[in-house]
């Protein structure tokens, strides 16, 4: 009993940390924007998600405005790729470590964490650099024939960006699944007649599943609201919801808006996550009745 007691002050330090700016900014949804300066007016109005999908002219006339929904198919898009492609190319990397012997295992997942150890601002400026004019990009597009090219400031600088950032996350969780497989099961496999593809599909990918199932969600969550890589590498040309909301907040001053922004991201991403767990725990336990 005294145990359960010992845990209080770190559940309520953890709730307040996690759910108490939660609390804040769906609230502040919920009111009005004071006629002047930032901040909010406390009275309920729901004007802040209004504006997501209708505006008022002048005249007090009100028209479907898309260009909010626009935003967030860009960020929707964006966070497709970055995970397609962080999974495309993290599950044969995380197979190759897991087929490695225990020492070597460590010291290349240690590799995959090493982009960990530097500030993500550092690593975007050094993103910056390689897809400038001038940069090594650039250079090798030119003695390849292809001449130099605009790369940065672009919606594929800021995609690259996306993958570079998140490619670890796909990565660890893939060799999480696959380190703890009994590889004899391919063996056994090719020894009963099975074709590389068939070993591949039915008992790899099986017990891959939940790792390439939190993948998608540890890629796909934070890319949808990413800040850094659309305004540095994209240098604010790619409009993405994590720009909009920063600007609702800075330079427009509309609070409300930002936090009705900001909760529609929370509520998508709530519920990706809850789909990325059901379908990895689905995956888990039909990848255990499998093997």
């Amino acid at each position: 009993m005294l145990r359960r007691w010992y845990s209080i002050p770190a559940i309520v330090i953890g709730l307040l940390f996690t759910f108490g700016p939660m609390c804040v900014i769906v609230a502040f949804s919920f009111m009005s924007r004071p006629d002047i300066g930032g901040g909010v007016k406390f009275s309920f109005a729901t004007d802040a998600y209004k504006q997501l999908l209708f505006r008022h002219d002048f005249y007090g006339n009100t028209s479907l405005d898309l260009r909010y929904l626009h935003v967030f198919g860009v960020s929707l898009w964006q966070a497709f790729i970055t995970t397609a492609v962080c999974v495309a190319l993290a599950f044969p990397i995380a197979l190759w470590i897991s087929l490695k012997e225990p020492k070597a295992q460590q010291l290349l997942v240690l590799l995959v964490t090493i982009p960990f150890w530097t500030n993500l601002l550092v690593r975007t400026y050094a993103w910056m650099l390689i897809l400038n004019e001038n940069g090594p990009a650039n250079w090798a597009l030119n003695i390849l024939g292809f001449g130099r090219q605009q790369l940065l400031y672009t919606s594929f600088a800021s995609v690259m960006g996306l993958i570079y950032t998140f490619l670890p996350f796909a990565i660890l969780p893939m060799y999480s699944a696959l380190s703890g497989f009994d590889f004899r099961l391919v063996e056994a496999a090719y020894d009963l007649g099975a074709t590389k593809i068939t070993v591949m599909r039915r008992i790899i990918l099986q017990a891959a599943r939940p790792g390439v199932m939190s993948a998608i969600g540890l890629c796909f969550i934070p890319a949808f609201g990413s800040y850094v890589q659309p305004v540095l590498l994209g240098g604010g040309r790619v409009l993405m919801v994590g720009n909009l909301i920063a600007s609702q907040f800075s330079e427009a001053r509309n609070w409300p808006f930002g936090s009705a922004l900001s909760t529609v991201i929370l509520v998508i991403t709530f519920a990706g996550g809850i789909l990325a767990s059901a379908l990895g725990g689905k995956a888990a336990r039909k990848a255990g009745m499998t093997i």
